[in-house]
């Protein structure tokens, strides 16, 4: 049996991966590691890959500022969550504000170090980071629209930084890049309606809030329709191996997903909308490696 002491402690590690929400920062790094091999490197031997140094460290940099991002917005919006999530901020706060700010500053520490084993360019590049999420998390997350643009734009900036890396500048990855974009634009845009309670206490002056949640849904509309230009384009002008039955999925699944938008009512429905996108984006993780089954057959047999 855990003694008392012991108990605490544990709780306080999971609310601390509560407020990393360290479930997130796995499947990015296991993002970014996939889109390297199958995508913007799929030239290069598979270990080559895996064991450059440098892709190591700009995603350790990548984990780490992320997690410093999601303490730092925590941070900020530890009020609204009370309302909007009562229970997992009840976890969240478990850990004091200083240990949050703490650790903070050590994370950001870290992932410059990290990245001044690689350049000064990659230095510049997270410095970059930290200061756009921390901005951010500050003032632009209560401006509308602004705020959703900005942060659809800092979740894609570790894979960016891997494309940078590598030089890719084939139209596939862009258009990759777009589908990801519009489906993490249109998902930030769900979240304020799912969390209209919360915002209006603190005074957030999200769109649903200014213009009521019919118009708010007409944007989230059109960037699913949006999506789906890429994602059509995936599977009819580029070769993505048996990743277009990843898109096809997709395409259906957003389809259905326009369906419930325009029939949802309350937090409860979007919920569900919010859960659709994150599966959808969650799935498109796993579904890279369809890119080149060989190559995972081979790695297995």
């Amino acid at each position: 049996m855990l003694s008392r002491r012991n108990k605490l402690l544990l709780f306080k590690l999971l609310s601390l991966f509560s407020v990393v929400r360290g479930y997130n920062i796995l499947v990015i790094t296991l993002a970014q590691y996939l889109a390297s091999i199958y995508i913007l490197s799929p030239n290069i031997p598979l270990q080559d890959v895996v064991l450059d140094l440098n892709l190591f460290l700009i995603v350790t940099a990548s984990a780490l500022v992320i997690a410093s991002g999601y303490i730092i917005n925590n941070f900020y919006d530890a009020e609204k969550d009370l309302i909007n999530k009562p229970r997992k901020s009840m976890l969240d706060r478990l850990v004091s504000q200083r240990f949050k700010l703490t650790t903070y500053f050590i994370l950001n520490f870290l992932a410059a170090l990290a990245a001044s084993y690689i350049s000064f360019r990659a230095v510049l590049f997270f410095s970059a980071y930290i200061f756009g999420i921390w901005l951010y998390s500050h003032k632009l997350k209560r401006v509308p629209f602004l705020g959703n643009l900005v942060s659809a734009t800092l979740a894609i900036a570790p894979f960016f930084v891997v494309f940078v890396y590598y030089k890719n500048f084939e139209t596939v990855i862009f258009v990759h890049a777009v589908f990801l974009f519009l489906l993490i634009l249109a998902r930030e845009m769900i979240k304020d309606l799912e969390n209209m309670a919360g915002d209006i206490a603190q005074n957030y002056k999200t769109i649903p809030i200014l213009y009521g949640p019919k118009v708010s849904k007409l944007f989230i509309g059109f960037l699913v329709v949006l999506t789906l230009v890429p994602a059509f384009l995936l599977t009819q002008k580029f070769n993505v191996g048996y990743m277009y039955l990843y898109f096809y999925g997709c395409m259906a699944l957003l389809l259905l997903f326009i369906i419930l938008l325009w029939k949802s009512s309350g937090k409860k429905h979007y919920v569900w909308l919010h859960n659709i996108l994150k599966f959808i984006i969650v799935a498109g993780v796993f579904s890279i490696l369809l890119i080149d089954v060989d190559l995972v057959l081979n790695r297995i047999l």
